[in-house]
């Protein structure tokens, strides 16, 4: 077994945690002085490790004499979003059959928690997915066919659970090319086959179309310099779901949007973290 390891200023503690939750194997101390957190990802294999250090520095060892099972911690039950999805952290390949046996009428998603990408418990992937249940609903109903964006997709799971509740397609991107690598492999696990995954930089990024529905999960700090090429990214009448915002940055975060002519309607805050459902102002 291996661990990556690294210290960090205190300040970048809510940024570790959310690129680490949902990661049974990673470990987030403060130390004495309150000032610098140390954070650890143990991992099977000295890849894993390696991988982890390419994409943020830190340190690797191997573990000696350790017991794995003690340093884990227990696989987190499925996820339940609404009424219409379940989310499996499990990666036990028969995991999903047997939760669609018990669940047939809801859709079932595979996610292990790969490396540094969780299996969307986080609060602002799961209220994401919520506002996606209640905005599919809406757009079956008044028969309305739809495709999505996903602006920091992360593991994919937005993007899957938009494929499965009805998307005709979707175009998942993140700047952080393990996170494509990641998406794509849990598209192939869940079997979804119209999910386009690229490695973007939102912040540089062209839109050459636009769609009816966007999520938005990143930072406070990228969403205010993105929210111009979101709108360009946006049809009329087009739902947003934004998240990756902390409570305390909403308002200035909201008045940076509504600046760029979009409006929120739903404003949910889940623990620290706020997420938000808006259209363009017509």
């Amino acid at each position: 077994m291996w661990v990556w390891s690294k210290l960090s200023g205190a300040k970048w503690m809510d940024a570790w945690e959310d690129r680490f939750y949902g990661n049974p194997n990673a470990v987030i101390s403060k130390l004495k002085s309150q000032k610098t957190v140390r954070v650890e990802v143990y991992t099977e294999t000295q890849e894993e490790a390696e991988g982890i250090q390419t994409q943020f520095g830190g340190s690797i060892r191997k573990l000696v004499h350790q017991n794995w099972a003690a340093i884990t911690e227990p696989q987190r039950p499925p996820l339940r979003i609404r009424s219409s999805l379940i989310i499996s952290g499990s990666r036990d390949a028969n995991a999903r059959h047997k939760l669609q046996e018990e669940f047939p009428s809801r859709h079932i998603i595979q996610i292990p928690a790969d490396m540094a990408f969780g299996t969307g418990d986080h609060a602002t992937t799961s209220t994401c997915m919520r506002f996606l249940v209640d905005i599919a609903k809406e757009r079956t109903k008044n028969g309305q066919p739809w495709s999505m964006l996903d602006l920091g997709c992360g593991s994919g799971v937005i993007a899957i659970a938009a494929s499965m509740l009805g998307a005709e397609s979707c175009h998942a991107m993140d700047f952080d090319p393990q996170a494509v690598k990641v998406a794509q492999r849990n598209t192939t696990r869940n079997e979804v086959s119209n999910i386009t995954v690229t490695e973007t930089d939102v912040l540089k990024w062209k839109p050459e179309r636009q769609w009816p529905v966007v999520v938005a999960n990143m930072f406070s700090t990228i969403l205010q310099q993105a929210f111009p090429t979101i709108v360009q990214a946006m049809e009329k009448d087009a739902d947003l779901v934004i998240s990756g915002i902390l409570y305390e940055q909403w308002e200035e975060t909201c008045a940076v949007a509504e600046k760029c002519g979009l409006t929120f309607q739903q404003i949910t805050r889940k623990g620290k973290w706020t997420t938000a459902r808006g259209r363009f102002k017509s």
